[in-house]
């Protein structure tokens, strides 16, 4: 079969022919339909997550996949070939990059009809880590004011969804190209962050979902009410300077969870994607999502 895989770090992927997995127990084998590109998947592979995610090359990009079980390995129980299926593997192990891959049981869940199967591939680490956000760590509920950072990128655009059917009233960040993006989602005030300064126009917020980091989170304290939580999705955030200004700070860090990916799988989101791509331009794809300029997510078909 053919994947795309890094042979060392700091080295662009490459598509190679490689051997087929085979499920082993607890696992089922997935003809993948299509893969979702993350840029953790970028920090992997550059070496600079590897005290968390060491990976042993040549290694097999992606965590995040949809499509059909094929086969089921020893001992699994409720799940069938012909499933289709949505499923996040281990960051170290990888391998949703390709036309086949082996996913243990407890990293699926059953993909939404309502979505085309490759497309529901983005659902699996972005849309998860969103909910994870907006609706198990911030509990957003209406009349509530949150400020989205980055409303038209992965998480951003879903964060945006999720914090609307909550019913609270959401700002965004884009860039220009992002505008019409965020307002689509759902956003009710959009801020051009290449011309304008956020805390100026955002007012005051309950909350702050923030997957951007550095700089924008120290400025992020200042938009939110006394009381009021950020919630950092790229790094762990300054908890004594939170705490000085007189609010929380939480960073979430993301793990794959069944049940959590079954209930964005019923959410009825909507999935935006920079651009759709075949296996053999999967490189092509992954140099774009490297630039840091992808408007929503970056699928690969097998």
């Amino acid at each position: 079969m053919k994947a795309l895989r890094h042979t060392a770090y700091g080295e662009h992927p490459v598509v190679e022919e490689i051997p087929e997995p085979a499920p082993g127990p607890g696992e089922v084998l997935v003809r993948v339909a299509g893969a979702a590109l993350n840029p953790l998947d970028v920090k992997i592979g550059a070496g600079h997550v590897r005290d968390h995610f060491p990976i042993i090359f040549p290694s097999v990009v992606g965590t995040d996949l949809a499509g059909t079980v094929a086969r089921i390995g020893p001992g699994v129980t409720g799940w069938n070939p012909g499933d289709q299926v949505i499923a996040r593997t281990d960051p170290i192990s990888g391998g949703a990059v390709a036309e086949y891959a082996a996913v243990p049981v407890p990293n699926l869940a059953a993909a939404p009809a309502a979505v085309p199967l490759h497309l529901a591939a983005a659902l699996a680490t972005a849309a998860a880590t969103a909910w994870q956000a907006v609706v198990e760590v911030a509990e957003l509920r209406a009349g509530q004011t949150v400020l989205v950072h980055g409303g038209a990128g992965g998480v951003g655009g879903f964060a945006v969804q999720l914090a609307r059917q909550a019913g609270a009233r959401v700002i965004t960040t884009v860039s220009p190209a992002g505008a019409g993006i965020a307002t689509k989602l759902g956003a009710s005030q959009v801020i051009d962050y290449t011309t304008a300064d956020f805390r100026a126009e955002a007012g005051h917020a309950d909350v702050v979902i923030d997957p951007i980091g550095g700089d924008t989170e120290a400025a992020s304290l200042d938009v939110l009410r006394p009381g009021g939580l950020l919630v950092s999705l790229n790094t762990p955030p300054d908890l004594g300077r939170a705490a000085d200004r007189g609010v929380r700070a939480e960073f979430v860090f993301h793990r794959t969870d069944a049940g959590r990916l079954a209930k964005v799988a019923a959410a009825g989101l909507e999935i935006v994607t920079d651009r759709t791509v075949p296996l053999a331009r999967a490189a092509e794809a992954f140099r774009h999502l490297a630039g840091g300029h992808a408007k929503g997510k970056v699928i690969v078909r097998p």
